[in-house]
Formats: C-alpha cells, structure tokens, sequence
C-alpha cells in the first residue's frame, strides 16, 4: 500500500500555516485592537460586536491551507468558493497570507515576505 502521509516538513509547515490563519482569523472576531498582544488584553480590547464566527473558521482555515497544498502540488485549476458571514474571517486570513489579499488591497501589504511553499 502506497503511503500518502505528509513528510515531517510538510505536517510542520501546514500546521504553522494553519495556525498562522486561526491566529489572524480570531484576532478578526474578537479584537479590536492589540493584536499583537504587545500588552495584556483589556476590556477595551475586545469588540462589542463580533465579526464571524469561531465555530466555522478552524475548519475553513483547514480546508484552505489542504486545498493550497494540493494545487500547488499537482497543478490542479480549481478554486475555493466560501460563502460570506460568518467564515469571512477566514477568507481573509487565508488571503492575507498567500499575498492576494494585498494584491487587492495594495495598502495592506505584509511587513515580512516570507513565502515558503506548502
């Protein structure tokens, strides 16, 4: 039987990947400011109103991270198609990351470019 197991490099650059969206992702719903988490959070920090929803974003950020894998691996012409509300934070996130969300949106470039393929 063939083994289809990711390598160890790939299981710890998909992992670091996903974190990196779920990070950005909760940092959407929950927070209005602080981020980084340069200071400890305060009340002040977290939003009144929160944008999406926790419950649906792991799962999408899963499924984009396994989906860019597999794409860029075979050389597949597909896409993911998300609808929005409540995962919308986990487009973003996603986006955000691979670099189109700032094609896009070219004042929202990332600080560091740190491009490694999954």
């Amino acid at each position: 039987m063939k083994n289809n197991s990711l390598s160890p490099d790939q299981l710890q650059r998909i992992d670091a990947y996903w974190r990196a969206a779920n990070y950005l992702s909760v940092g959407q719903i929950f927070l209005a400011n602080n981020p980084l988490l340069k200071r400890p959070l305060e009340l002040t920090d977290i939003k009144h109103m929160l944008l999406g929803h926790w419950g649906t974003t792991p799962g999408q950020n899963f499924i984009y991270a396994h989906l860019n894998r597999v794409i860029k691996a075979h050389d597949l012409d597909m896409i993911y198609v998300s609808g929005p509300g409540h995962g919308g934070p986990a487009v973003v996130s996603n986006t955000y990351l691979e670099g189109t969300y700032s094609e896009v949106y070219p004042w929202l470039q990332r600080r560091r470019h740190h491009h490694h393929a999954l």
